[in-house]
């Protein structure tokens, strides 16, 4: 037979801290982005890489424009001319990035 034993045990949590579950954590990160757009530089400190780089393997990418593109329903406004700025939903870009991670780093 399998000994037990019990114990009470105190753990101090400092007064800056608070404890919650993960799914609250993952709610308040999603929250985080609600209503906020990036431009293309927000999008260039996100990912740690270069306009370019981010252009020619996702943005202009066919297989992800389709889906990326506003004139498509996507969250991703394309400048038409010069003068225009990239916009992205950063809620769905921020989901698209970690959802597509191992198709844009084939």
């Amino acid at each position: 037979m399998e000994q037990q034993l019990s114990v009470n045990l105190t753990i101090p949590i400092p007064n800056d801290t608070v404890l919650i579950r993960k799914v609250e954590l993952e709610e308040l990160r999603s929250r985080e982005l609600m209503g906020v757009y990036w431009s293309m530089k927000d999008l260039e400190k996100r990912t740690g890489k270069k306009s370019e780089w981010l252009k020619e393997n996702i943005l202009f990418r066919p297989l992800f424009r389709k889906e990326l593109d506003s004139q498509n329903g996507g969250f991703v406004y394309y400048p038409k001319g010069k003068g225009q700025t990239w916009s992205f939903q950063a809620s769905k870009m921020a989901v698209f990035l970690d959802r597509n991670f191992h198709l844009v780093f084939r």
